[in-house]
Order: structure tokens, then C-alpha cells, then sequence
């Protein structure tokens, strides 16, 4: 291991998930053992972790089986990698502080963001075993993490705030354009995303416009105004199912969605269907529905024979590649991708803000991150919720 004028400390505080079941799961530790990079590796001070909802959905192992009512761990390869007690946190942006054998000791001191994923080969191009830092690895939700120094990539942009950074992570971002790419969205299609107040809606906003589809955002009208901003061509509140179609139809101009990016699943599913085989003349290419959420249900009822059809492409997306992390980066560092940093909290209260995220208010945009504790004057408490005990903390 290189030489670094950082002092890593043996032991650091971190948030422990202890098992399956509910917050009181998550324990708060401040000695545990600090991490060491192994060959290839860089060790990383983390200066923030975005929270996603794939860290509740394992932590109450939310991911069902053959038997619908039953649950389990995530398990991509035949065996849970999730084991206990585990660090999670998939979306890491801190700094380098110390490096392994085969890393340039220049990386040392250098600011950046995680590619989430652990790989199971080097293709580039495909991620057919998904598993992620956080899961089948410990993540950031601690002062320390090891990761392989060619998934921590350099982002120096002086503008953007680590929170901010940490808020662009690839859980949401690559989610987002692996949908995207999956489907093959291109230049002027209409794409209709549900779900587009979270983290993966206001990517896949951004990220439609980049390639200069036309983004129509399913959320409610209270929240019109900001996600115009981000770009999106218009707000369809769910409002009323059965008129659902039309009034997606009346935003359009009569015109059918060509791609759906959906992350709701349920009843909606077969609506969003509807949207896009309203008219089959003169279309260009086949309706493509992406799915990469299930929070409106996970059991969808559809006719087969409206889906062959009228030859409707369905993809199911998890995570990406390591080609689209880096064009992800790249947006990132050439500014043409924004952060949408909802608000965030100290590590040491992540139980509030576990709570805070599933009883969101309707004003909620965008993603809320953790910092850690010794962390928390430089690079939290500017976005700190001011009825939060973070921020009450912080006043005192």
C-alpha cells in the first residue's frame, strides 16, 4: 500500500445492517474495522453516500419469489451475496486517501464517484449477474470504503458540492440510461416517464433530453414547474386511471409515447401499454416498454395478445455497463448533467432519514444523502432539512 499523508484510523463509525426486517435493523457503530485496499484497489474517505430504494427493498428483503408472497435476498447467481451484518450505500463520492498494489499513487487526494456495480468479467459492453457495492460488498454508509480503483472515477468539477455528486450516482443514473439504451431511445421520440419526481425519473429526464428525445413526466402537478425545469415537455398527474390515456394523448397532441420508462408496475403498466399502440400508422419503430421499479405493485395483469400484436418490446433493466458509467461520467464532467439534491442527513441519523424517505412530502425531489458525522460541517449541513435533527443538531 502506497504511502499517504492522510492518518487512516483503524477502526471508523458506520451503520451496521444487522439482518432482514425493519430500521431497528440498522445499528450505528464507531469501531469498526476500517478497510484495507487490496491489490487493485483504492480506500476512499467518504465524504457522502446517496440513499436509494433498493436499500430498503434489501433490508427488508423485498425481492419476491416463484411463490409472489414469500421474499428473499437479492440473488442474481443462485446464492444471497447479501450477508450480515453488511455496510450499505451504493452511491460513493469521496475522496481518495490511500492505495493498493497496482495503483498509481498519484490517485492519492483525488475527488470522485463509484461505479456501484461489482462486475462478475470485464465485458464492457453487458451485466447479465448484477450485485453492488452495499450488497453483495460493503458500501458508503461509513467513513471508509475499498473499491477497485478503476470504478472510482475522477470528477474534479470545483462547482459541484460532494453531496451533489454523491446525489448523481450510478444507481439512479445508470438505472436510468440502461433503460434508455435497452430500448434504444433516440432524437425526437416521445418518451413518457413515470415515477419522475424520484432519483432514476429526474435522470431519465436529463438524460432524454442529452439525446434529444422528448421527455413527458408522470407526476403530481405540484411539482410541474421543477420538473419542466429539469426538462421535462410537460406533467401528467395519474389523476383519474381510466382517463389516464387520454389526457396523455391530449398532452401529445393526439401522438403515441414511443418508449415508456416505467418504474411503477402495477396497474399502470397495462395503461402505459395503452399509450403507445393508440396509433400504429405511421410509426417509426416498434412501442418499447422499459420496467425497472415495481412501487405501484409487483403483479401487473395484461393481455399477451395486445403485446404480440401489436409487437410491443419489453425490457427488464437492473444496473448497466461499465460503458454507459463511463459516458454517465463524462455527461458529469462536462456539465451536462445536473445534480437534484433533494436534502441531507448525518449518517449517525439515518433511522430519520429511512422514515423521512418513505413518508416523503409532496414537495420531495430528487435524492437525500448521507454524510458522515465528522464529515458533516464541510460537505452536509448547507443541505441539511432545517425540521431535521442533523440540522437541529447543527444549530445547537
Amino acid at each position: 500500500m502506497a504511502e499517504t499523508t492522510h492518518t487512516v484510523p483503524t477502526t471508523m463509525a458506520a451503520m451496521l445492517l444487522t439482518g432482514h426486517g425493519a430500521i431497528e435493523k440498522l445499528e450505528y457503530h464507531q469501531d469498526v474495522a476500517t478497510p484495507q485496499p487490496k491489490a487493485g484497489e483504492v480506500l476512499v474517505q467518504v465524504t457522502a453516500t446517496a440513499k436509494n430504494n433498493t436499500d430498503r427493498k434489501a433490508r427488508e428483503g423485498l425481492y419476491p419469489t416463484k411463490d409472489k408472497g414469500d421474499v428473499t435476498s437479492f440473488a442474481m447467481g443462485g446464492t444471497p451475496t447479501l450477508t450480515f451484518p453488511r455496510i450499505q450505500g451504493a452511491d460513493v463520492a469521496g475522496r481518495i486517501v490511500a492505495v493498493g498494489e497496482g495503483v498509481d499513487a498519484e490517485r492519492i487526494g483525488q475527488r470522485g464517484l463509484l461505479d456501484f456495480n461489482i462486475y462478475a468479467d470485464e465485458r464492457r459492453d453487458i451485466n447479465l449477474t448484477p450485485d453492488y457495492y452495499g450488497h453483495g460488498a460493503d458500501g458508503g454508509f461509513a467513513e471508509y470504503i475499498a473499491v477497485p480503483a478503476d470504478q472510482f472515477y475522477h470528477v474534479p468539477n470545483p462547482e459541484l458540492h460532494d453531496a451533489e455528486l454523491a446525489s448523481m450516482g450510478m444507481c439512479s443514473y445508470q438505472t436510468a440510461y440502461h433503460m434508455m439504451t435497452a430500448a434504444n431511445v433516440s432524437a425526437g421520440e416521445r418518451v413518457l416517464v413515470s415515477g419522475a419526481s424520484g432519483g432514476v425519473g429526474t435522470a431519465l429526464i436529463q438524460l432524454c433530453r442529452i439525446v434529444g428525445a422528448i421527455p413527458y413526466a408522470v407526476s403530481q402537478l405540484d411539482k410541474a414547474d421543477s420538473l419542466k425545469a429539469l426538462g421535462a415537455e410537460a406533467v401528467i398527474d395519474r389523476g383519474d386511471l381510466p382517463t389516464f390515456v387520454d389526457r396523455v394523448l391530449e398532452t401529445t397532441g393526439g401522438k403515441p409515447i414511443d418508449a415508456v420508462m416505467d418504474l411503477v408496475g402495477g396497474e399502470m403498466t397495462n395503461l402505459f401499454i395503452d399509450t403507445m399502440i393508440v396509433d400504429m400508422q405511421g410509426r417509426k419503430s416498434y412501442p418499447r416498454l422499459s420496467i425497472a421499479g415495481a412501487s405501484g405493485g409487483n403483479l401487473s395483469e395484461m393481455m399477451w395478445t395486445r403485446v404480440y400484436l401489436y409487437q410491443v418490446q419489453i425490457f427488464g433493466v437492473s444496473h448497466g455497463t461499465r460503458e454507459e458509467a463511463e459516458q454517465l461520467v463524462a455527461w458529469i464532467r462536462s456539465g451536462e448533467l445536473k445534480p437534484v439534491l433533494h436534502a441531507a442527513f448525518k449518517l449517525s441519523d439515518l433511522h430519520d432519514a429511512e422514515r423521512y424517505f418513505v413518508n416523503r412530502s409532496s414537495n420531495y425531489l430528487g435524492k437525500i444523502v448521507l454524510v458522515p458525522d465528522a464529515q458533516w460541517a464541510s460537505h452536509g449541513a448547507p443541505f441539511a432539512l432545517e425540521n431535521s435533527s442533523s440540522a437541529t443538531e447543527e444549530r445547537r
